[in-house]
């Protein structure tokens, strides 16, 4: 199962310019799902997603998994070290609230 990062970083990696026949490394794969998720967004991301399923359902699958894979690849399966420290702070029944501007 997909975590929520996985899956937005996997439509973004879906929705880049980036292909699969590039052999891409970490590095690119990272800058493409960066640069895609500021020019299109998150809801850009998912809505490029939708609309190839749509359109070409045969083809988005196999794309899709090959951004999931490759996501799964190129990020570390417990997070960022920020993710982690935020985690590693959290106490049991602990309830997060944004900030108020």
């Amino acid at each position: 199962m997909a975590t929520t990062f996985e899956a937005v970083r996997a439509e973004a990696l879906f929705a880049s310019d980036l292909q699969s026949s590039q052999s891409p490394v970490g590095g690119e794969i990272r800058a493409a799902v960066a640069s895609t998720l500021r020019r299109m967004g998150v809801q850009g991301c998912a809505a490029r997603v939708a609309s190839e399923y749509g359109d070409h359902p045969e083809i988005a699958v196999a794309r899709m998994a090959w951004a999931l894979a490759q996501v799964r690849a190129t990020y570390p399966a417990g997070g960022s070290r920020t993710l982690r420290a935020i985690r590693s702070l959290r106490r049991p029944g602990a309830v997060i609230r944004p900030i108020a501007a």
